[in-house]
């Protein structure tokens, strides 16, 4: 239990820090005062100022914050508000979007650290009639060898790559049970009945085992990019299929991350890393969402502006409209805390 709250935390702080340091960057060369950068939350421990900024340590262990002059305010010189459209859009979403670029370093690292991987015979165990796999010609007893290219080493790497494709045709070799291999094309559904899949199929494995590999740097840095390419457009793919398949989204806080944190520390750094990546996509696309009191509402606001060529809504109303936006997400963190804690009781798990 100590070591699952001092991972979250200091995962929590990383990925925070890492939010904030992408702000007091963009602020700092969009030449934005910024008053106070602070790792933890007040009570403030210690401080020191370097120029027109204090650099402060606080009590709170739970992340960091950066203070910037005047956020609504254009009125005081050096203010985020007396800046120009675009460089308020870019200090606004420069914690985002180093969110959203930190999964590149994490995955790197993750791929060159040696972890264990199965490798299976990946095989159908049974095929859907009128499904997409059965009009492409696949029949129980085949063994999935590759799709787009990609060598099949096991049940996930085969899930993960038709999730990637949903609505796209994708190119699978497969070997018949007397080892002749064909090349086939299947078309994943968006919506396929229930308890079927997107191509209609039911998989078995056969002959796992389990190794150790890991990366050069070389073929992590360029593997580290695409897979972190690949996450975002899974995470479209979810938002699309939420639609489509009208399913609500899984909300998970932060007592079922920590929850998850201390699951995935079982499985070695590796995996760790690779969760971390995970949150850190999730935080950056969250922190946008068109919100008050994202960073997402903020950008709104701005955009309204140049819509409205210059015309600004008061500074009152878009800080009292981002107080609204907070203490609703206050609440709304409060209630799927709530249902984290029964979940949690009843000795459930997000894993599956």
């Amino acid at each position: 239990m100590l070591l699952t709250i001092v991972v979250f935390i200091a995962l929590l702080v990383l990925l925070v820090l890492t939010h904030e340091f992408g702000h007091l960057a963009a602020a700092k060369l969009s030449k934005v005062k910024v008053e106070e950068f602070g790792i933890g939350f007040p009570p403030k421990i210690w401080g020191i100022k370097r120029g027109e900024t204090i650099y402060s340590i606080n009590a709170i262990p739970l992340g960091g914050f950066t203070r910037l002059l005047g956020e609504e305010d254009p009125t005081a010189e050096g203010s985020l508000a007396s800046k120009s459209i675009g460089a308020r859009i870019f200090v606004l979403s420069a914690g985002s979007i180093l969110n959203i670029l930190l999964p590149i370093l994490l995955f790197t690292i993750s791929f060159m650290i040696p972890h264990d991987v199965t490798v299976e015979k990946v095989l159908i165990k049974d095929v859907v009639a009128n499904s997409p796999a059965q009009a492409a010609g696949i029949q129980a007893g085949d063994r999935i060898m590759e799709v787009n290219g990609h060598q099949i080493k096991n049940r996930g790497e085969l899930s993960y790559q038709i999730q990637l494709n949903l609505g796209n045709d994708i190119t699978m070799v497969v070997q018949k049970p007397d080892s002749i291999e064909k090349t086939i094309a299947v078309k994943p559904r968006w919506a396929p009945p229930q308890g079927q899949g997107a191509t209609g199929v039911t998989l078995t494995s056969a002959d796992p085992e389990v190794i150790k590999e890991s990366m050069s740097f070389w073929q992590a840095v360029p593997n580290g990019i695409i897979h972190s390419w690949e996450i975002l457009i899974l995470f479209r793919n979810e938002v699309i299929s939420w639609f489509v398949r009208s399913t609500a989204p899984q909300l998970a806080g932060p007592i079922a991350i920590a929850q998850l944190t201390g699951e995935v520390i079982k499985a070695g750094i590796s995996p760790l890393l690779e969760f971390t990546a995970l949150i850190s996509i999730n935080l950056g696309i969250f922190n946008l969402l068109p919100f008050p009191g994202l960073d997402g509402g903020r950008l709104i606001f701005v955009l309204l502006e140049w819509v409205r060529r210059g015309k600004r809504i008061s500074p009152q109303k878009e800080g009292l409209v981002h107080m609204i936006g907070f203490f609703t997400l206050l609440a709304l963190i409060l209630v799927i805390s709530y249902f984290d804690v029964s979940r949690i009781i009843q000795g459930e798990s997000l894993l599956p």
